[in-house]
């Protein structure tokens, strides 16, 4: 067993900055940053068994069952580099993915150090997330981070901006739902737990990502 190896958990709704925390915690400690969404685009695009697996329910639009998602991650766990620990992000999304994350760092003779919760109020998300606009050309605004010249119209060839579904508040609305609904009983097994650490996700992202790390000391 390692004694510095530290097992850290991100969770955070859309929008809260998790990605971009994970990756700037997991350079910080000098450890990887897994990402869920990464492991699915490497085990699709290099068909692996599991990546062929997961393929049949991506290509419905269902979500990839349980099983296949841990199998995915276990697998990761177990390379070389995750030896001093990791930061996860993504991961676990459901109540048996966090069972069967446990259950193998048990058996490895490791624990969780942190689960840390970036906590952002619904009324920021929905800025943030429905903030966003596009040219046709592919230009990305924001209504509060990068607002065109002239609201509606692209600063460059004053074509009219165009807001994807994704990014429409009704959809933003809906997906913030959804998340808080699946992820409430992670939150409340890893505060039974002690393990649940709440960030506050808005401010600098230096200081939140300061915060993070303060609180794993």
């Amino acid at each position: 067993m390692n004694e510095h190896a530290n097992y850290i958990v991100l969770l955070g709704p859309p929008g809260s900055g998790k990605g971009t925390q994970a990756v700037l915690l997991a350079k910080r400690l000098g450890i990887p940053h897994v990402s869920t969404g990464d492991l699915f685009r490497m085990h699709l695009k290099t068909e692996t068994p599991l990546g062929i697996m997961a393929a049949k329910y991506v290509q419905k639009g269902e979500l990839v069952p349980d099983e296949i998602t841990i199998s995915m991650l276990n697998e990761r766990l177990q390379e070389e580099d995750c030896d001093n620990g990791v930061v996860l992000d993504g991961y676990p999304r459901t109540l048996v993915q966090a069972l069967a994350l446990e259950s193998y760092l048990d058996s490895a003779d490791e624990e969780l150090t942190m689960v840390a919760y970036l906590s952002v109020p619904n009324e920021e998300l929905v800025q943030r997330l429905s903030g966003r606009w596009m040219s046709q050309s592919g230009r990305v605004y924001h209504m509060v981070y990068n607002p065109p010249k002239i609201a509606g119209i692209d600063d460059e060839d004053g074509s009219p901006l165009y807001q994807r579904e994704d990014d429409k508040v009704e959809t933003v609305l809906h997906r913030l739902e959804v998340y808080h609904e699946q992820t409430s009983p992670l939150i409340e097994h890893f505060r039974e737990e002690g393990k649940l650490l709440e960030i506050n996700g808005v401010g600098e992202i230096d200081e939140i990502n300061d915060a993070i790390y303060e609180a794993l000391q």
